[in-house]
Order: C-alpha cells, then structure tokens, then sequence
C-alpha cells in the first residue's frame, strides 16, 4: 500500500503539481493500472513521477517497451527527480540497455535498481522477477509481451502501470481499457488521461481554443482517440465476439503439442495475402498453434516455409478453398500442396454465412465451463488481426472483416465485405471440414466465399 503523505511529500520536493486526473491514477493501489493518454497529456512525466513515489518499496524495478528507445523519456525523468531529491545514484549514458543504480546513505550498497527491457528480446524478459514494472509506450507491445510481463510479477506480488497513447482502437490494449472500466478479477483499473487535461500547455482545459480547433480538423472518431484517450473500434465487425484475453489465453500460450496431429487450414492469396492456420485438436476445442500468413509469396514458397516448422512432421492433412482447385495459367493449389507436400488439402464450397456461424459457434465463451471452443496462438496475428483482436501484422493497419454499414453503422445487406478475411476464411474452411456445421436459420439468398 502506498503512504499517501510520504508521496505528497515526495511530489511536493519535486515541484510535481499533478492534475486531478494524475492524482486518481497515482494513489489507486490496483496491482494493475492502464493509462490510456492523449498526445502531449503529459503520460511519460507522470508516469516516471509514479515509478519515483513506489521505488521506496520496489526494489527492483523495470522500464518495458517496445524497443529500448521508447524508454527513455522515462529513464530521463526519473534520473532527474532523482538528482533533486538529492539520492546517490549512477545511471548509463544509454538505454539501450539501461540501469539506473541507487545507493545507500553512505554510497556503498545498491538498495534500488531501475533497468530497462526491450520487447524486441524476450529472453530477457525470464531473467528476474521484478517488483514493478512501467511499460511506456504500451499500446506499442504486443499481447505476447504483455502475458510475459504478467507472469513475471507473479512471484513478487508486483505492480504495472501502462502507459500509451492508442495507436488503433484495435488489439489486447483496447480490450484491457474496456475491461479495466468495469468489474473485473485480474485487479485492473483504467485511466484516461486526455490531452486537454494538461492544463499547463493547454490552459483552457476542453474548451482551450486549441484543442476546439483540432477537433474540428478530424474525425471525431479520430479526435477521441488521438487527444481524448478513448477507443472508438470499428463498426461493424464480422467476429465481435473475439477477445485476446479470452481466445489467447492468460496465462500463457496455446503451443504445439509433438504428440499430437496437425492440420492445416489453407487460403491461397498473393496481392493480398496467404494465409495457413495451423491446427490440432483436444476433445472438442480447436487450438490455432502457430500461422503463416504472407503477402507476395505463391503456394511453392509457403511450402518450403512450412517444411522448415517444428510441427511440419505431424501434418496430417487439412482443407483449402474450394476455388483452390481451379488452373489459372499454372497448378493448382491443391496439387502444387499435393505434389510438393504430399499434403491432401479437402474442400468444399462453404456458404458465407454458414462459415461464418461455425467460426461464431467456436468463439462464443459456454456458460457452464467458462471458455470457448477456439483457442489461438498469440503470434498468429494474421487472423487475430481480422478479428480486430490487432493491426494488421503485414504492414500495421486496420484491416478487420467487416459488414457493411451506413453512416450510422447500421449494417447492410447479408454478406461482408470480401476483404481482409484470408485467415478468417481459412478457419472457416478447416472448421466446416472437421466439424461440420453449425445449426442455423436457412436463408433463401446463396453466397460463397
């Protein structure tokens, strides 16, 4: 628990004023905190002015980002309150790693370490156990990084305070925001830390004329965002029901089991991408173990990529589309996998809206047992990114299967756009193949992917 008067006194020796807003994420003594913060809104002094107020009782300290150079601001800032409580310490001239070292009275025993990390190399992420961790720049790491980051607190009982500014409205940070407003068990609460809170460069405050006038220069969607430290997901969405927390796992990764077989889930592509979603099966539950998932690449290439996989020896077969079979002015796909692989790729034509309520029969969470069917590898961000679960790992955008919708997103007609929808199609596919179909209404309008 934090002593709020030694804090007080400790901002007060620091000239720190925090804002209101500041100040409920400061004394909140969640083990988990999100700060969702607009540009300029002041997140990395904050959060360094945070890490200095619990370093008394955190030992062990840790800087994550992605990258080392996304740390630094932070490393800055607490080197500098450091100096002006006037505390012995040494610190690198770099970051890239960093350490910050405090002593003792009497400069001889270290009694607090600052160190940073880089998601980049996560073998150093399983070296230690820190106390706390403040993760900058936290919309930047993946879902991958952030489980590790939990598991590290684990054995001490730490704390983490992310902070970040949105990126996309997209992905695992999106969904802890949301959840982190509402009742949870993981002790997570949520910030928001907009841009216009910074009373000192925007003294105005909301209605401070400069604010007003980017918010009319954008959308609104993009305003809340950017300056307002507020999601606005896409509207929408095919598979709604995805969440990383839910579908990837919390407390770790879906591996590939040696022991069991492996089938492949197949939808060729090029300009745009080919996806492989790689699968086995326990009980009735479908595991998504790993993904290739390539923009520019023909069914040869992907092969020689699979071949080169842990799991490459235990395939055992799998499904494509059904438009797989077709020569256009070369081979098949399905006999270049035939023949190149000696892997037997089935398929059938798949009604759109009957792949679709078999990939939702999968995702939907039982009430009785508490999980969905559907369980996939966090790196297999091709498919997780459809799902809106991340940007698209090919080039960073948003690119999510979606309805269409008007301008009031009202969803139009009963078919999707036929777009970034390769893995989704590919699940779809490999789904119908191995468990059939699910129960649904007819509908008299016939489409197929």
């Amino acid at each position: 628990m934090l002593n709020a008067e030694q804090v007080k006194l400790i901002f007060k020796k620091l000239d720190y004023v925090p804002t209101k807003e500041q100040e409920a994420i400061h004394f909140c003594n969640s083990r988990l905190r999100l700060v969702a913060g607009g540009e300029r809104a002041g997140k990395s002094r904050s959060a360094a002015m945070d890490a200095i107020a619990r370093l008394f009782t955190s030992p062990l300290l840790w800087l994550v980002a992605a990258d080392y150079e996304r740390t630094k601001a932070e490393f800055e800032y607490i080197c500098m309150a450091l100096e002006k409580l006037g505390i012995r310490f040494t610190a690198t001239k770099q970051v890239d790693p960093g350490e910050i070292l405090v002593f003792d009275d009497v400069g001889k025993g270290v009694v607090f370490r600052i160190a940073t990390k880089s998601a980049k190399d996560p073998r150093k992420l399983a070296m230690e156990a820190p106390d706390g961790i403040l993760v900058c720049e936290a919309s930047q790491i993946d879902f991958e990084t952030y489980l590790r980051l939990i598991g590290r607190l684990a054995e001490k009982r730490g704390w983490m305070l992310l902070s970040g500014t949105f990126e996309s409205s997209l992905g695992w940070y999106v969904e802890a925001f949301q959840r982190g407003h509402a009742l949870n068990d993981e002790d997570l609460v949520s910030f928001s830390l907009p841009t216009w809170s910074n009373t000192f460069i925007f003294p105005g405050g909301r209605e401070d004329p400069e604010i007003l006038r980017l918010e009319r220069a954008m959308s609104k969607e993009w305003f809340m965002e950017r300056f307002g430290g507020v999601p606005t997901p896409p509207r929408g969405m095919v598979f709604n029901e995805f969440r990383n927390h839910i579908h990837t796992g919390t407390g770790g990764l879906y591996e590939f089991d040696p022991s069991g077989l492996v089938y492949l889930f197949v939808d060729p592509g090029y300009a745009s991408a080919y996806s492989v979603e790689v699968a086995q099966i326990q009980g009735e539950h479908l595991y998504i173990v790993d993904e290739i998932y390539e923009r520019g690449l023909v069914t040869s290439d992907i092969i020689k990529v699979c071949k080169q996989k842990p799991w490459w020896s235990r395939v055992t077969g799998g499904s494509i589309d059904i438009a797989a079979r077709q020569h256009q002015a070369m081979a098949a796909p399905t006999e270049v996998w035939m023949k190149e692989a000696g892997v037997p790729l089935r398929s059938t034509r798949v009604r759109i809206q009957d792949g679709i309520e078999r990939v939702k029969a999968f995702l939907n969470v039982n009430p009785i047992t508490g999980v969905p069917l559907l369980h996939m590898n966090a790196r297999c961000r091709g498919v997780i990114s459809e799902m809106g679960g991340c940007p698209d790992p090919l080039d960073g955008m948003t690119k999510v299967y979606k309805w269409r919708v008007d301008n009031s997103g009202n969803i139009i007609g009963d078919s999707p756009d036929d777009k970034h929808n390769h893995g989704c199609k590919a699940l779809a596919y490999g789904l119908v193949d191995l468990f059939g179909y699910a129960k649904m209404l007819q509908r008299p309008k016939i489409k197929f992917f």
